[in-house]
């Protein structure tokens, strides 16, 4: 073996000495998913001095069949470099609750949740997911150290000088745990052509055009490349990939999506035709039916609770002044199929034609009950059992009169994708002060930017996180009148 080739296997060995076996720790981390898994289940009967019981067996497989299913389908077991520890948390959790729902089902359907410790299970479900979170964070530091003394990382090099490469730069430096070594742009197009540079030049150095990429790639000076180009520039791209073919470096294409307005976009396949969405709802699949669930459940005990005060609100409505007790308002749900929203009645009026006067600040068409129960929220009960029916959330965008979607839809672009998710009781525009009367065009382009970030950032977290903070509002019955 000559000098140059002992280089070149020394360097590849010191920056990849993880990277040949990735598929084997992924295969380990699996079987330490199901380790954690089954073991917790035991620590928990440690915890309370109960042996172990056999059909605490089947549980634990169980368990662990349906974590690594759903975890296979989240993307899990995928690579984690680039992945947030938040973003991988979040993945871990969601995993194991649909695991632990498909548990409960399963235990529904056999009759045999009596023949399991309460305490055993609950420890369980609350000891599991810690555990898988910690061995996460603790591989996280490992392979942070790791890559501190030079080793599993990689000579990135990023092709283009448009703003989503700075971007894509500026990702890599602040992100040493990455283990990705920026060497440096290369574009055939340099900036001294009258183009204003978009780059920050102290990330790393304008190296060169296309021809000096293919010469770093074939002498190992890149392993990793970021094609970063606009969706117009396909021939440029198709001709470098073309070249690129004779490097042993990795290819990435980074296509510039960032030009359309992304709403929940992500990546699919029709039978190995891959596709990313632009405009796509969050509540596909799983999360659809764990997003339904959350519904039911919470709606059904909400019901539960209010009940009786509902009850008396009816009286009082029934005895305080003439017309009906509930008011049906069109409006539009999912899809914007119209669906009839349910409200105890405040009003004098029940308006629900082609134009709609929204209340204002001291209405005389509010009845002396009716400002009381609009301050409160509590006219809003009766959609408790809108969201039982299917037409609509405990949180979402909340529903606009049909004659108001009508006129707001021709007047700011993307109004309609509020409706690719169910309308809800609460939302998180109502929780930023939205609430109430939009009286101007800015208040509802408010309104729309924080019900479109909504269905961009939908997680179950953030659906708890709305329902506080609406308790907090509604207490203090801002904006309602």
């Amino acid at each position: 073996m000559n000098s140059v080739q002992y280089m070149d296997n020394t360097r590849g060995f010191s920056r990849g000495l993880i990277r040949p076996y990735q598929s084997t720790l992924t295969a380990m981390l699996r079987v330490i998913d199901a380790a954690i898994i089954a073991g917790s289940l035991w620590a928990s009967c440690s915890i309370y001095g109960m042996r172990w019981l056999v059909q605490y067996n089947w549980v634990a497989i169980c368990a662990v069949a349906l974590f690594l299913w759903f975890s296979e389908n989240n993307g899990l077991y995928s690579s984690r470099r680039g992945i947030l520890l938040r973003d991988e948390t979040i993945q871990v959790i969601k995993a194991w609750l649909y695991s632990v729902v498909g548990l409960l089902l399963l235990a529904y359907l056999t009759h045999k949740s009596t023949a399991y410790s309460r305490r055993i299970i609950l420890t369980w479900v609350a000891l599991a997911p810690v555990c898988l979170v910690g061995i996460r964070c603790g591989l996280r530091i490992l392979l942070r150290y790791v890559r501190a003394l030079g080793y599993n990382s990689r000579k990135v090099a990023i092709v283009g000088l448009c703003e989503l490469a700075g971007r894509l730069a500026q990702v890599i430096h602040g992100r040493p745990d990455l283990g990705m070594d920026l060497s440096g742009f290369y574009d055939d197009r340099q900036p001294n052509n009258g183009r204003k540079p978009v780059i920050n030049p102290n990330l790393a150095p304008i190296r060169g055009g296309f021809d000096t990429l293919l010469q770093d790639a074939r002498t190992g000076l890149v392993d990793v490349i970021y094609v970063v180009s606009p969706l117009r520039a396909e021939q440029r791209v198709k001709d470098l990939i073309y070249k690129l073919a004779d490097t042993t470096a990795s290819v990435y294409v980074v296509p510039d999506f960032f030009t359309f307005d992304l709403l929940r976009a992500r990546w699919m396949s029709l039978d190995g035709i891959p596709a990313v969405s632009i405009h796509d709802t969050p509540f596909d699949g799983v999360d659809g039916a764990f997003k339904r669930m959350e519904d039911i459940v919470v709606a059904s005990i909400c019901l539960v609770v209010v009940a009786i005060p509902m009850v008396f609100i009816a009286i009082g409505i029934r005895l305080s002044s003439p017309g009906p007790i509930l008011f049906k308002q069109l409006r539009y749900g999912i899809n914007g199929e119209t669906i009839d929203v349910l409200k105890f009645r405040t009003m004098t009026v029940c308006e629900n034609g082609a134009s709609v006067n929204q209340a204002i600040e001291n209405d005389p068409r509010v009845t002396k009950l009716g400002r009381f129960l609009r301050r409160t929220s509590m006219d809003e009960l009766p959609q408790f059992i809108n969201v039982l029916q299917g037409q609509m959330s405990i949180v979402g965008p909340r529903p606009h009169a049909v004659a108001h979607n009508e006129e707001y839809r021709s007047l700011l672009q993307g109004y309609m994708l509020r409706h690719k998710v169910k309308p809800g009781i609460t939302g998180w525009a109502q929780i930023n002060g939205l609430r109430g009367e939009t009286d101007t065009i800015d208040k509802m382009q408010m309104r729309l930017e924080y019900d479109l970030d909504y269905i961009r950032s939908w997680s179950p977290y953030f659906d708890l996180i709305i329902l506080l903070k609406t308790i907090s509002i509604v207490v203090l019955g801002k904006n309602a009148y």
